[in-house]
């Protein structure tokens, strides 16, 4: 920390010109910020848009959507609460109470 302190001291002296130290921070710090931006765009946006799609595809699930819990469940939606779906698994037909945010897919039938 001491060396920053330093050179901005000396650079604030006169003998460089305050676009030199522009220069000298950009040519310093430039490649660290474009390498978080650069992390950003590849990891941060895409993850982001994914929630986002899942998200919308279980607030737009309804009854007798077939759903895939992220515990391996699968079955048929038979009941929809605020934050909860109830569905029906196996062939005993078991219902089965989950959480929405525990969805992994929603498969809508196709309608003819």
């Amino acid at each position: 920390m001491n060396w920053l302190l330093t050179a901005f001291a000396e650079g604030t002296a006169g003998d460089v010109p305050a676009e030199g130290n522009i220069l000298m921070f950009l040519v310093q710090f430039g490649p660290i910020i474009l390498l978080f931006g650069l992390m950003y765009v590849i990891l941060i946006l895409p993850q982001k848009r994914k929630e986002k799609k899942t998200r919308e595809m279980i607030n737009q699930a309804i009854v007798g959507d077939k759903v895939v819990s992220i515990g391996g469940i699968s079955g048929k939606i038979i009941n929809v609460k605020d934050d909860e779906f109830t569905i029906e698994s196996g062939n005993e037909r078991t219902k089965v109470t989950v959480k929405k945010w525990a969805i992994k897919e929603v498969d809508k039938p196709i309608s003819e």
